[in-house]
Parts: C-alpha cells; structure tokens; sequence
C-alpha cells in the first residue's frame, strides 16, 4: 500500500475578504430565544432596488431562489429572465419544481454608510412561499459569510472590518407560521387530487 505524499503550499491563493477574522461570543446572544433551533434565519437585504424583509439565509440550500411575487416587486417580468431547463428539488416537498429562468441581481447587506453589495444569480420559482427569497450556499460563499442559527446572527466582512446582522424574530415566527399554513394548504390540495384522480379510475373501470 503506497501512501502519497502531498507538498505543502508555499503561496496559496486565499479566498476575497478571508482577512478578515469572524468570531462569535456571547455578547451576540443578543435576545432571549426560546425553543433554541426553532426559528430560522431571516434578514432584509436590499435586492436590485427593493429591500425584502422575508429573505431566508439557508446553508442547506444549494441554490439562490427567488419567488415570482419578488419579482413583480421588482418590477420584473418573465422576458428579463435567461430561460433554464434544469428542475430542482427542495422546495416543494416531494416535487420537483421547474424554475421560470435565472436572473443575476445585485444584493445588499447593510446600511448606506456599512454594506457589502455582490451579484447573486437566482433561480425564479413559480410559486409563492412565505418568503420573497432564499439565499443558499452560493450567495453565502459569494459573501463570505457565517451564520450563527442560535445566536440568529449573520456576520459579514466589510471593508470596515465585521458587519453584523441580526434577525427579526416576530418575523422568522411569521414566516414559519405561514409555511406550515402553506405546507398544510399544499398537502390538502394534494390529497384531493389524489382522491379525484382515484374516483376518476374508479369510473372508467
């Protein structure tokens, strides 16, 4: 059995803004949260030229999602998409969702005087949720980002060093109470489809 041998890397290419150190204490405990866990994170970027308040952050997601309500915020329609022909799944439990295109826009974290702003390419769901958009992994890397999902902390560097963002929890209660509305509305319609699909077969035998 041979065992190779790696060389050490005398002059890495380090990632943008990865001089910049981010840590967390409990000086970001910054409000008592019950059910730690629970409540996930949801900030207000300004997207384009629009700042949503219901913008989840997702490290689980592999993708930048936009809803098409956001999109008729934004002023924008289907003809300002780049048509994409690839499905993907997660949103809709079970399902496969066809996204209506992709489109790249600039997104903002912060305020006029401390902010990072980068171009994120989303997919455009067709369909509403309780949030006006998602942002996966790609963004949070683009970013250069760290979450804290306890603390409801996001930490972002600037040039002025760490922006740090923190979640409105009457909002990430709102949204999770209208996803499982949602959920509950979805799973109902489903199951009516399945009945008359059933009555339907049922007849023509």
């Amino acid at each position: 059995m041979s065992i190779t041998k790696y060389d050490t890397v005398t002059d890495p290419k380090y990632v943008d803004w990865s001089e910049y150190p981010i840590t967390f204490s409990r000086a970001d405990q910054w409000v008592d949260i019950p059910y730690l866990g629970h409540f996930l994170l949801v900030l207000d970027p300004t997207i384009h030229n629009v700042r949503f308040k219901k913008v989840l952050i997702d490290g689980g997601s592999a993708l930048n999602i936009l809803f098409t309500g956001a999109l008729t915020e934004l002023g924008l329609t289907k003809d300002d998409l780049v048509p994409i022909d690839s499905p993907f799944w997660g949103i809709v439990p079970g399902r496969a969702s066809q996204p209506l295109g992709q489109i790249t826009l600039p997104v903002q974290f912060g305020t006029a005087d401390h902010f990072r702003t980068e171009y994120v390419n989303f997919f455009v769901a067709d369909f509403d949720t309780s949030y006006h958009a998602i942002l996966g992994r790609p963004a949070l890397a683009k970013f250069m980002v760290v979450p804290h999902y306890v603390y409801l902390v996001l930490k972002i560097p600037i040039e002025q060093g760490v922006l740090t963002l923190r979640a409105n929890v009457s909002t990430a209660y709102e949204c999770k109470r209208e996803g499982l509305a949602l959920a509950e509305a979805m799973d109902l319609s489903a199951r009516m489809e399945a009945c008359i699909a059933g009555s339907k077969k049922a007849h023509m035998t």
